[in-house]
């Protein structure tokens, strides 16, 4: 069915985004991770060519061993990105290249900073053990240049620019879908506007004829009248989806009220329509009430089509404690919503009837938020036991 493929694209979308990031953040830690082991490789290459060096000096005749300590510092100075520390047998600092150390340290400060390190590298990397032809033994300790620890950041800052990238086509995507709906919904509100006029007008017309029949019941008149006033305020109401809606002061009781004495004479006998106007007749808030009184009537007939006819609604008013927001509770006594619906009623082309486009709530929560900045949302659902769908409305102080 047509609703049934409403906005799968979308999820398809959103599931092509993710996945593509997946495969863009495993390739690009994998690649990153080659470099590394091989800079990696390279750097302990060259640690051990300086220790190769160091045995080779001091196998040299007549080569003390300060003099062999001097060219292998020699050696080292050559290495600009591998912190390195050269070391005695008992972990003494003897030298040091590549290393961060505070300016503001004296010599002994920097003795215990430099034996600190030490026992840091020790733990990554084993070092390396220098042995003189004199029993003297020194150690080389080191750890990964700046290099690569820098390039073991690259993946989750490709992840993170591809995300932020990811994230505003996203947004862009949604921006322009939510305005192509909005369209499609003025559109076809408006359209639907257009082809209501013309048997409101022969329904008129009917009306006028039937009052000048003196045998015709009046009172059926008076209903028949009754029912093409509500046409047409439907009618006003599609014509101004879409446009910005006048808002007005209006009593919130009698708005409610006014919907809610409609709505009782059009629903089934068996189901059982209560008010609890737990709040001041004088309470006002800002409206356009042919628009907020649609809300209500459109709660009320999803509730009456959640019990199949049979049951009951029981509308309840009261305000916040701090008397600045009305509370409008909607309960019935239908099948419920499952949990992990809840998030999706009113998501465009949700529905749960044989029937139906799944507009009705989406356009309800749009007239109470976007037009009135109130807020609705399922205040609770237990399936088998009933549905309480909660508006909150700012009230003029």
């Amino acid at each position: 069915m047509l609703k049934g493929k409403i906005y799968t694209n979308r999820s398809t979308l959103k599931i092509l985004v993710v996945f593509t990031g997946l495969i863009i953040g495993v390739i690009s830690i994998i690649y990153t991770e080659l470099l590394v082991s091989e800079l990696r490789q390279r750097e302990y290459d060259q640690i051990d060519f300086f220790a190769k060096v160091q045995s080779k000096l001091a196998s040299m005749n007549g080569q003390d061993n300060a003099d062999v300590t001097f060219l292998l510092m020699e050696v080292i100075q050559g290495n600009d990105l591998i912190p390195v520390i050269l070391a005695d047998e008992n972990q003494y600092p003897i030298s040091s290249k590549n290393l961060e150390i505070p300016t503001d340290l004296n010599n002994q400060e920097k003795l215990v900073y430099l034996s600190k390190m030490i026992k840091e590298m020790e733990q990554t990397y084993a070092p390396i053990k220098i042995d003189f032809s004199n029993g003297e033994v020194q150690y080389i300790y080191y750890a990964d240049s700046h290099l690569i620890k820098n390039l073991r950041f690259a993946p989750l800052l490709q992840i993170s620019l591809f995300g932020i990238l990811a994230l505003a086509a996203y947004l862009v995507f949604s921006t322009s879908r939510r305005a192509e709906q909005n369209q499609v919904w003025a559109g076809l509100a408006k359209e639907t506007a257009h082809q209501l006029g013309t048997p409101i007008s022969s329904l008129v017309a009917w009306i006028e004829y039937f009052k000048t029949d003196e045998d015709f019941d009046q009172s059926i008149i008076e209903e028949l009248q009754k029912d093409v006033n509500r046409l047409e305020m439907i009618t006003a109401r599609f014509s101004n989806i879409g446009s910005e809606p006048v808002l007005k002061p209006k009593y919130l009781e009698s708005s409610v009220r006014n919907a809610v004495d409609y709505m009782s004479k059009r629903i089934s006998a068996k189901v059982s329509l209560s008010v609890d106007y737990d709040i001041d007749s004088q309470v006002q808030i800002n409206i356009s009430r042919p628009l907020f009184e649609w809300v209500i009537e459109n709660l009320c007939k999803n509730a009456v089509d959640a019990m199949n006819g049979v049951g009951k609604i029981h509308i309840k008013m009261h305000l916040t404690q701090h008397k600045n927001t009305a509370i409008i509770d909607i309960s019935d006594t239908g099948k419920g919503i499952p949990k992990n619906k809840l998030s999706k009623v009113f998501n465009p082309g949700y529905t749960t009837k044989k029937r139906g486009w799944g507009l009705g709530l989406t356009l309800v929560k749009r007239i109470v938020e976007e037009y009135h900045q109130g807020k609705i949302y399922v205040l609770d659902s237990v399936l088998g036991e009933g549905t309480t769908f909660r508006i909150m409305m700012p009230i003029m102080m």
